[in-house]
């Protein structure tokens, strides 16, 4: 099988050469000016899910900002439910904070609940809260904080692609909860087809449901295609989570079982997997920790009434080979001095 190395590039290198490494630093490619620090403030993160390692490196990178920012924050959980989001949307509502992130999850589905926020004259900003990236996104979301997905899909499946040829056999998993997660899978596919590949299913289950449902799943797959399923693209990493135990206790090695890749997000669970060769082969990663400073960044903007800086962060193909060539890290962290351009907009 063909191995690739761990680049942060472009998203025109990585549609046509799938990029050069990058290990050495490089000049942070995000905003240069912008509003500086308001004061005082106290912020509020609704995440979709917690337990799912994309959010989390997120949130991470918000508290991480907000510290050096001088705000307050407060993390909200809602659990992986649809009524658990609209809860902790009304929890935030009632801390009268004076921005909210929204983590994780579509702005359609809690149109209702984000309504409230808009009428209250709250600023709010998110992370992968629908298909539209950047400025003005649907929902009165002033900021949709993401890689661009599409070009994300687009590598996961030339991935798939290059490693085995036409006799790729693929099954590609999402989570019609979230039309991006559908616009993700459908990009995947026509993908593989226009490179004449093989799609054998595309399977919607939750990705909260994914511990109770992935492992079944697996077994029933497999008994299914045999030999024919080649390769597992999800929209997510947290899929792969529950994939490998299942292949484990078919007898089945890492080796001589579907490859997976994910089109998303990056986890630390996924990329401990990739490094050790147990169950997943890569990831297109997302630089978690940089968009959670974005996020602080277009709120400040968002509270101070300035225009959105529109900046789109590049993602990254990760491989075992690249991994070993980056220490202990798992996560994908670009060597960019983007927390100091940060804190200098701010006048930190």
């Amino acid at each position: 099988m063909l191995k690739r190395t761990f680049m942060a590039v472009s998203a025109a290198a990585l549609l046509t050469g799938l990029g050069v490494p990058v290990m050495a630093e490089t000049a942070f490619d995000g905003p240069t000016s912008g509003p500086k620090a308001a004061e005082g403030k106290s912020i509020v993160v609704v995440a979709g899910d917690l337990k799912n390692g994309g959010i989390l490196g997120v949130t991470n990178g918000v508290e991480e900002a907000v510290g050096a920012i001088g705000w307050e924050v407060r993390v909200l959980d809602g659990a992986g439910s649809i009524q658990g989001r609209t809860g902790a949307i009304g929890q935030a509502m009632a801390l009268q904070p004076d921005g909210i992130i929204i983590n994780g999850f579509d702005a359609v589905e809690q149109q209702a609940a984000l309504e409230g926020v808009v009428n209250a004259n709250i600023p709010m900003v998110a992370w992968h809260s629908g298909p539209k990236i950047g400025c003005d996104a649907p929902g009165g979301i002033f900021a949709n904080v993401s890689t661009d997905a599409m070009t994300v899909s687009e590598v996961a499946a030339e991935w798939a692609m290059n490693d085995g040829g036409d006799a790729v056999g693929a099954i590609i998993f999402t989570d019609s909860t979230y039309q991006i997660a559908i616009d993700k899978a459908d990009r995947i596919k026509e993908t593989i087809e226009a490179a004449g590949g093989t799609v054998l299913e595309y399977v919607d289950t939750p990705i909260a449901d994914t511990s109770a449902r992935m492992g079944p799943l697996t077994t029933s797959l497999l008994q299914k295609y045999g030999d024919q399923w080649t390769h597992a693209l999800a929209i997510n990493d947290l899929y792969f989570d529950f994939m490998g135990p299942a292949l484990a206790a078919a007898g089945i090695s890492s080796d001589d079982g579907p490859q997976a890749g994910s089109a998303g997000d990056g986890s630390e669970a996924a990329f401990q997997r990739i490094r050790s060769g147990s169950y997943q082969t890569i990831t297109v990663a997302e630089p978690l920790n940089l968009q959670g400073w974005q996020l602080v960044d277009e709120l400040n903007r968002a509270i101070q009434g300035e225009p959105c800086s529109g900046y789109v962060t590049s993602p990254a193909l990760v491989t075992e080979e690249g991994l070993a060539k980056l220490g202990d890290s798992n996560q994908f962290d670009p060597d960019s001095p983007y927390r100091d351009a940060y804190v200098t907009i701010w006048g930190k």
